[in-house]
C-alpha cells in the first residue's frame, strides 16, 4: 500500500500505548505525534491524554518500523519508558487532559537498538485559528483515528479509522471551556485520538475546499448514563473498568480544542530546550 493520500497517513499518526496500571490491571490508550514550528526550529512530539499516563506502573509505545523510507508493514517495535509518568509533560493547566513527550529521544533510542521508527506527523499548522473557527458550520463531519477497545490490526499495526459528526458548535467552548463534543462512537482506547474536520473536495464548494482538513483536538471524555436522565462526562478509560461495564455511553465524546495542543507544546519549548 502506497502512503499516497490523507487518509493513509492518519493510518501512522497514532502510536499504541499499552500500560499496566498500579492495580495491576492492562489498558491501552492512542497517542499521536505532531509537529510544531517554533522560533528555534521544528520540534515534534507524541501527544496523549494525561489520564492515560497517570497511575500506570509500566508503559509502552507501539511503533511500526522504517525499511527504505517506507513502512515495514506488521514489523512492530515497543518502545518501553521506564519511570512512564514523569517521562511526560503535562498541560500547565491541571483541568486540561493533555500530556506531550518530545520524539527526539525516543527516535535516539530506537536507533540504540538498530530500529528506525516510521511516522506521519500532523502540522499544528493545521490547527484552526479563532477566525477559521467562525466560518465553520454548526455541523461538520469528523474523522478520528485510534484503538478503541483496544481493537486494531496486530498483523499490520494499523488503527481504527472511525467518522462522526460535531456535535456543538466548534467556534463555542462547551460548558465554558476549550472543548466541543462530537456525535460519534467514543469506547475505551478512544482516549487520545486525534481528531480532523474533514470532508472530500467534491462534498465542499471549491471555494472553501481548503477547509476540508483540520486538526481538531483529541478525545478525552465520553458521556455515560448513570441513571435515568443523569449524564455525566468521564475520562475514556484505558481499560474496560466496571464504570465501562455498569453504565451505558450515548455516543457522544468530548474533545479537548487543538489550541490546547498549541499550548501544552509552547508551555514545554518555554521551559525547555531540546
Amino acid at each position: 500500500m502506497e502512503i499516497n493520500s490523507i487518509t493513509k497517513k492518519l493510518l501512522f499518526n497514532t502510536i499504541r500505548v499499552d500500560t499496566v496500571l498500579e492495580d495491576g490491571s492492562e489498558g491501552s490508550g492512542t497517542a499521536f505525534v505532531v509537529s510544531h514550528a517554533h522560533a528555534r526550529g521544528t520540534h515534534t512530539f507524541i501527544v496523549t491524554n494525561r489520564h492515560l499516563v497517570d497511575g500506570v506502573r509500566r508503559g509502552g509505545l507501539v511503533f511500526t518500523q522504517k525499511r527504505n523510507g517506507q513502512p515495514a508493514f506488521g514489523q512492530r517495535f515497543q518502545l518501553n519508558i521506564e519511570d512512564f509518568p514523569h517521562a511526560w509533560f503535562l498541560h500547565p493547566d491541571p483541568e486540561v487532559d493533555l500530556a506531550i513527550i518530545p520524539m527526539r529521544p525516543l527516535e535516539q533510542a530506537a536507533r540504540d537498538q538498530g530500529v528506525e521508527l516510521y511516522y506521519q506527523v500532523i502540522d499544528t499548522r493545521l490547527a484552526p485559528d479563532a477566525a477559521t473557527l467562525r466560518a465553520l458550520d454548526a455541523l461538520e463531519e469528523v474523522l478520528f483515528v485510534g484503538y478503541p477497545s483496544g481493537v486494531w490490526d496486530q498483523v499490520n499495526l494499523m488503527p481504527i479509522l472511525r467518522r462522526g459528526t460535531t456535535a456543538t458548535p466548534m467556534a463555542l467552548d462547551f460548558e465554558g471551556r476549550a472543548e466541543f463534543l462530537i456525535d460519534a462512537a467514543v469506547y475505551p482506547g478512544s482516549s487520545g485520538s486525534p481528531v480532523f474536520v474533514y470532508q472530500p473536495d467534491t462534498l465542499r464548494p471549491s471555494q472553501i475546499a481548503g477547509r476540508k482538513f483540520l486538526f481538531a483536538g483529541v478525545v478525552a471524555a465520553v458521556f455515560f448514563r448513570e441513571e435515568a436522565n443523569h449524564l455525566v462526562p468521564a475520562p475514556v478509560p484505558a481499560n474496560n473498568s466496571a464504570m465501562v461495564m455498569g453504565s451505558e455511553m450515548i455516543d457522544l465524546g468530548l474533545v479537548i480544542k487543538a489550541q490546547a495542543v498549541l499550548e501544552v507544546i509552547n508551555a514545554y519549548l518555554g521551559k525547555w530546550a531540546e
